[in-house]
């Protein structure tokens, strides 16, 4: 397990590898960030609401349950207006 941490410790992760593979579970305090992918991504919300952008596309929002993709090689962005916690998988 591994403990990443962001944003001046406003992002924070562990990262695991389970059955399904490679993930991070973690919490984002209220901001706006952006993150570079070097692999597919499959973002799931757990609870709060996480803002998101896509390169091409609008600003979306997930609620818990809900989840976005993200292909490999970009830059997406994040907002939370308050804490949100998510669960990610590499694909």
């Amino acid at each position: 397990m591994r403990h990443n941490r962001y944003f001046d410790d406003k992002v924070q992760s562990l990262g695991f590898s389970d059955g399904e593979g490679d993930a991070t579970v973690g919490v984002i305090e209220p901001g706006e960030y952006a993150f570079g992918t070097s692999r597919e991504e499959r973002m799931t919300v757990v609870s709060g609401v996480l803002w998101y952008r896509v390169p091409g596309k609008a600003w979306l929002s997930a609620t818990a349950g809900e989840g976005f993709g993200v292909p490999a090689g970009v830059t997406f962005e994040v907002k939370a207006e308050a804490p949100v916690s998510y669960l990610c998988r590499y694909l």
